[in-house]
Formats: structure tokens, sequence, C-alpha cells
């Protein structure tokens, strides 16, 4: 943790502009020699940004390399789960099927982040279902550029606009069988990567924030306060992603830095410069998406801890 600390605190605080997320991965790759655990390189990535779009994807990507540490480094990926109803492993109607000759997979997601920039896949299939119906989910790992899969780029968001959106189809596209990795694919992968996620991308913005308070001369209590929050989210980023605890623990950490960026941050920005006011105006919207989500993952998480005690509250 001592690199990456004296990293955001001496490493100069002018960011290269990155004009493309091209440049933003060559940026990101050549980091990830030199921070191997996650959190550091989300932190390090976030700090090297010049925007929060650009720290968002390195949040993201650290995730991955989390969750997957035996994905090549310098390869981009993106996590493909949403269709057309949505993320819920009763959803997901991409199917992995053995036509005797081999696997394939066939379906559609409506948004995959990074997409037209990402060089492998992460696609969350179906096998069937199971005795009771359920959905026996797996993740297959996909080459982008192979036949049968296609990126359409979709529109920017209104936030980030830096980062590449797309909705992919799959047509019969053939998978080797070390290419579908081991285990349920929803307990062991699509359920935590929500949890790694949170941890990761607040990593990242935390790295941004503090970049920013050093280079804008924000108080010295401020940006302590910034690199403590990072401290806290760095040790639950490497907690379990399905323990009640981790949530419960998480949902206060969240609630903590949102606080601490919306109102302690606040009055700070307009001793920043004026491209950074108007880029953190637009995306500062990324704090609330997936709040629905996290929010009932919260009161679940209190209410088995609940049970499990066999108290009230």
């Amino acid at each position: 943790m001592n690199d990456v600390l004296h990293f955001l605190l001496s490493e100069p605080a002018e960011p290269r502009v990155l004009d493309s997320i091209d440049t933003w991965w060559r940026q990101h790759e050549s980091l990830a020699s030199r921070f191997t655990a996650s959190a550091d390189l989300a932190l390090a990535g976030g700090f090297l940004s010049d925007r929060l779009g650009f720290a968002f994807a390195s949040g993201y990507q650290a995730a991955h390399r989390c969750l997957f540490p035996s994905l090549p480094a310098d390869r981009t990926t993106a996590l493909c789960a949403t269709e057309p109803g949505g993320a819920h492993p009763n959803a997901i109607e991409t199917r992995l099927v053995d036509t005797g000759s081999g696997l394939r997979v066939s379906g559609t997601k409506t948004f995959v982040t990074l997409g037209t920039h990402a060089e492998l896949l992460l696609v969350v299939a179906s096998e069937g279902q199971d005795a009771q119906g359920r959905n026996r989910l797996r993740m297959v790992l996909v080459d982008a550029k192979r036949a049968g899969v296609r990126l359409n780029p979709l529109s920017e968001l209104p936030f980030i606009p830096e980062v590449p959106h797309a909705e992919l189809t799959l047509e019969d596209v053939a998978v080797a069988p070390e290419e579908v990795l081991p285990g349920d694919g929803y307990a062991l992968y699509l359920k935590p990567f929500r949890t790694v996620e949170d941890c990761h991308v607040q990593l990242a913005m935390l790295g941004w924030l503090i970049q920013v308070g050093r280079r804008s001369g924000w108080p010295d209590d401020v940006r302590e306060e910034l690199l403590a929050l990072a401290v806290m989210m760095r040790g639950l980023s490497q907690a379990d992603p399905m323990a009640d605890s981790t949530h419960v623990v998480l949902g206060g950490g969240l609630a903590l830095t949102k606080r601490a960026v919306l109102e302690r941050c606040e009055p700070l920005w307009a001793s920043t410069d004026a491209i950074t006011q108007d880029r953190w105006a637009r995306d500062r919207v990324l704090l609330g998406v997936a709040g629905k989500v996290r929010a009932k993952r919260l009161v679940a998480a209190r209410q088995r801890i609940q049970d499990a005690s066999g108290q009230g509250g």
C-alpha cells in the first residue's frame, strides 16, 4: 500500500491530456506493470486521468483484473451481461450449446461498457435450466474479432461521454472448452462483480479527486480525508464480495464518500480550471448510477444479518 500512497502524494498532479480511449488505454496499461494489486491500479489510473470518464474506465478494467486475474493484462476487456430483459439471471437468453462438433454461443447484449474498444468479451450465457427452472449460467471468454461477433456502437451517454458503449450480437460463435470459465457464472462472477466494480470505480474516482485537489490547491484536511477514504475503500476491495458484512460496510463507505464529494468538495470546484469544472458538472451524476440496485443490496444484506443473529435491528 505504501507505494500507491507515495504515488498519490508525490506524483506530479498535472495529468497529460488524454484525447482518446486509445491514449487512455496506453497509459492504463503502463501502470499495470507497476501496480500489481487491482485496487492500487484503480487509484493510480484515476490519479493520472485528466477527466472522470477515463478514471471510471481505469476502475472498470481494474475490477476485471481483480475478479479475473488470469486474463491478459495487455488486452482490454468488457463484461457482457445486460440483455433486453435486463441483467437478472432469469433474463439471460444468450445460449451456450454443444452442437456435437463444438461449443457455440449466440445471443444479444444491449449495453456493453467499453464495448467498441474491448478485445476480450466476458459473456454471460445460459446452458439451459436446472430442475427448479432456473437458468444455469456460465461465463464465456470470447475474442471480440472472432467470426460471428458484431459490436454496434451506441450513442454517447450524457455523462462520461468519452467511455464508449456498444450492443453486442453473437451469431453461432465458436467457443473452445477452455474459454468457458469454471463454475457457476452467476455465483462466481456476475453477482460478485457488482460489488467488485463498485469498490474499484470508487477508488479510481477518489484517485482522480486527490489529483484535482492537489493541483487546485484544495485544503490539506480535505485532501487527507479523500486519501483516508481511499485507504478504507482499498481495504473493502479485498474483502469477500459475497459476504453480507462486506455489503453493509460498503454501504457506509459509499455514503461517506458521496457526502465528502458532494458536501466537503462542493465549494472547492470554483478553484479548479474551467474545463474541469464543466466536466464535473456534467459527469457528477455518475455518483448516483445504480443507486437503487445498491440500496436494495444493502437492505437485503442487513436483513440476512439480522435473521442470522436473531435480532430485530
